[in-house]
């Protein structure tokens, strides 16, 4: 991945550290979030003491009815709430009962999304001691369908709107937040949610959605999350003639227009936040995710999770898969159907993890990885069409123009969709994957469920219970001739937290493809014996703050020992300092 990136800067380097980078920031727990601070007293005031009704519509502080006696007395809270005092376990469950009562998931998004916008702990608490049951609602699939959406279900803003009307404005506008120290921020333009397009300023739904992860997921306190989208006007006809769109009713902004609002924006970042704040592009168009990721990786802390988060947990799931598959990594050849963002990413952190693991050159290891896209399977005949981050994947061979053909001639052991189409995993392509194979690795990524390339069901059918499947959004076990398959979800939730995490806890500048292959392996490892039983090559989401410090354990690892993080001394123990950073949300006594 860096070495296509290093093409588009002119062969600079994310190690290569410009003069001109400055090491700043460094945030203290001055709000009691994390575990290391649970047993202290806090102080439910920022700037003055306010009158109790006030504290009980602050969502940081509200604790509701658990507020006890003594905060009853000592922050005028007397008469504002009824006599009974409860306790965090009880309150999340009586809303619990609540959002089961609702059928239609945007229903219960819509009941979390109001939750966390009165009491932000009782939020946390809810999605993380129900991260299984929860997680589809705030996000994906549902939040999918909140983006688009939102306009009719806006309520209250969360996070930032940067659009060209602030041009030349944007670190004013960066200073109305009310938060000075910011760890983690998520961005968007809107153009490429998830697999349904151009949702302009409605796409703000993907930014407040991940950093709610990073904070139940991994632990990022939620102070330190700031999610923005940067409104560049939309080309969905749609949402311009929707009285109720919320952005600006005018076609996208491209070219020159468009990078300088971006260059403004990062400029702006880095003048606010320091050097440590982490960017995460989220949901860009190829076309400028590659550019961004380019630009800023060697200036600032940048991650794309469509191109390196999602590249990390599929090779985390590949990995895994050896121990069912049989052989090593360089053995397999892989067929990939998109190639986007997302199976360009994908695609070169495999080929970096086979080049590392054979120690031959990366470009041999592309050999043994095809990819096909809309045209067909991307070969060297068609190289001066290509965009440039397809071209290294322009292999010696005929041309073939279906999926099934591909298949067919390649003979491929793993079947990876990033289509972004749904259902392009035919009978026939799946027929086609198990008659070449035992045991047929088939990854589905397309989200949100409507778009995975095939069912989990068809997948096992279609493979008479032969195949190895995963898929971006989640299904429900399937039964197949007496035996329960139960598949596994290749969700970039799984690294992006911990991740982030691990940037955040090393003091982290840069980011660096050796950190994706250590957060990959890490996730690899934490696949039990009785997971793989039951066919599985992700560990249960149950488990997933346990996995989210392994993973910041290993990424800070990486980044100490590439010279790239600014935390020291180094902790001795990775683990113990990343559980003890991360955000609790039990309530804490107010003094």
């Amino acid at each position: 991945m860096e070495s296509t990136l290093k093409g588009l800067r002119d062969g600079e380097s994310v190690l290569d550290l410009s003069p001109r980078s400055t090491v700043s920031g460094g945030v203290e727990d001055i709000y009691g979030e994390d575990r290391a601070t649970e047993d202290q007293l806090v102080t439910p005031w920022t700037f003055s003491v306010a009158s109790g009704y006030s504290l009980l519509r602050d969502p940081q502080y509200n604790k509701g009815l658990a507020f006890t006696e003594k905060e009853r007395d000592a922050h005028y809270l007397r008469g504002l709430l009824p006599p009974t005092v409860s306790t965090q376990q009880l309150q999340g469950k009586k809303l619990m009962n609540s959002i089961r009562q609702y059928e239609v998931p945007l229903q219960k998004y819509v009941a979390m999304m109001d939750l966390q916008e009165r009491n932000e702990r009782l939020f946390y608490k809810l999605l993380i001691d129900n991260v299984e049951e929860l997680l589809p609602v705030v996000y994906t699939p549902t939040v999918g369908e909140a983006c688009q959406k939102y306009g009719s279900i806006f309520r209250r803003p969360q996070g930032l709107y940067i659009s060209l009307k602030e041009k030349g404005k944007i670190l004013e506008v960066l200073k109305n937040w009310p938060e000075r120290s910011i760890q983690v921020i998520v961005v968007t333009d809107g153009e490429r949610i998830l697999g349904l397009g151009d949702l302009g300023c409605q796409g703000m739904g993907i930014p407040v959605g991940k950093l709610a992860l990073y904070t139940a997921l991994g632990g990022v306190r939620p102070s330190a999350c700031l999610p923005i989208t940067i409104d560049v006007g939309t080309n969905n006809e749609q949402l311009l003639n929707d009285e109720f769109y919320i952005g600006l009713r005018q076609r996208r902004a491209t070219g020159q227009e468009y990078y300088e609002l971006l260059h403004e924006f990062m400029t702006a970042v880095k003048q606010n936040y320091g050097e440590k704040v982490l960017v995460q592009f989220e949901d860009f168009a190829n076309r400028n995710a590659f550019e961004l990721l380019a630009k800023y990786g060697t200036t600032h802390l940048v991650f794309n999770d469509d191109i390196q988060g999602t590249a990390s947990v599929v090779l985390a799931g590949v990995v895994a898969a050896l121990k069912l598959t049989g052989g090593t990594l360089a053995e397999h050849t892989f067929l990939f159907l998109g190639a986007g963002e997302a199976g360009t990413g994908i695609a070169e952190l495999i080929a970096l993890e086979m080049s590392k693991q054979t120690k031959t050159p990366i470009e041999e290891s592309r050999k043994k990885i095809w990819l096909v896209d809309s045209k067909g399977l991307i070969v060297s005949s068609r190289k001066n069409s290509l965009q440039h981050f397809k071209k290294p994947w322009a292999h010696e061979h005929e041309t073939v123009s279906s999926l099934l053909e591909a298949v067919k001639v390649i003979k491929p052991t793993v079947l990876i969709g990033s289509s972004g189409v749904g259902r392009t995993f035919t009978k026939e392509v799946i027929e086609a994957m198990a008659s070449n194979n035992d045991k047929p690795l088939i990854m589905a990524l397309s989200n949100p469920t409507s778009q995975s390339e095939c069912t989990a069901e068809e997948a096992y059918q279609w493979s008479e219970g032969r195949a190895i499947f995963a898929s971006g959004s989640p299904f429900d076990p399937i039964e197949y001739k007496g035996k329960v398959y139960a598949s596994g979800q290749a969700n970039n939730a799984y690294i992006f937290p911990g991740f982030g995490l691990g940037l955040v806890i090393s003091g982290a500048i840069r980011v660096h493809d050796d950190m994706l292959l250590a957060a990959s392996e890490a996730l690899a490892k934490q696949v039990s014996e009785e997971n793989y039983k039951k066919g599985l090559i992700y560990p249960p989401f149950s488990n997933i703050r346990k996995i989210s410090a392994n993973i910041a354990a290993s990424v800070a690892a990486k980044a100490y020992e590439l010279g790239l993080a600014t935390r020291l001394p180094r902790p001795q123990n990775l683990v113990k300092n990343a559980e003890s950073c991360m955000y609790t949300p039990v309530y804490r006594n107010y003094r």
